[in-house]
């Protein structure tokens, strides 16, 4: 039998058929994240959204992409400042799409092109990098719905 892997410090959720992965410190605001988007697609603002995994995410490297899953323990849970812990409905494992790091050192205006990738697992994938204080969802949404004007 494998062991299972290692989590990570981080939040999930499935946007359309992709999952965003949301990487920061404590407190940074992944949970908040993932919240909105959830929202956002309930309010019709994107088309689908759902949880994968909140705080603790397993990724795994298979054929080249990047899949994450819930830590065990958690599935379905989702902690909500004033609220406590949730539970939601959520997908069992999902193809990670995308990076969001919350709490960038090296978030910019105007973002360097190495700052617009990350690699997890020897996969590398398009980064969002959000800096401290900063509502990232404008930014998300965006990414999501626009295309670079310049690559």
């Amino acid at each position: 039998m494998n062991p299972e892997p290692p989590s990570i410090h981080a939040s999930a959720v499935l946007v359309g058929c992709h999952a965003l992965l949301i990487r920061g410190p404590s407190g940074s605001g992944k949970s908040r994240l993932a919240l909105a988007l959830l929202q956002a697609a309930d309010a019709g603002v994107i088309a689908f959204a759902r949880l994968v995994a909140d705080d603790r995410a397993v990724c795994l490297a298979a054929h080249g992409r990047l899949l994450v899953r819930p830590a065990a323990g958690l599935e379905g849970l989702l902690e909500v400042r004033g609220l406590g812990i949730r539970r939601m409905p959520y997908e069992p494992v999902a193809l990670v799409a995308a990076v969001v790091d919350l709490a960038a050192a090296d978030a910019g205006r105007m973002p360097e092109p190495v700052s617009r990738a990350a690699e997890i697992d020897c996969v590398r994938l398009p980064r969002l990098a959000i800096a401290s204080g900063t509502e990232p969802l404008p930014a998300v949404l965006a990414s999501l719905k626009t295309d670079p004007a310049t690559d």
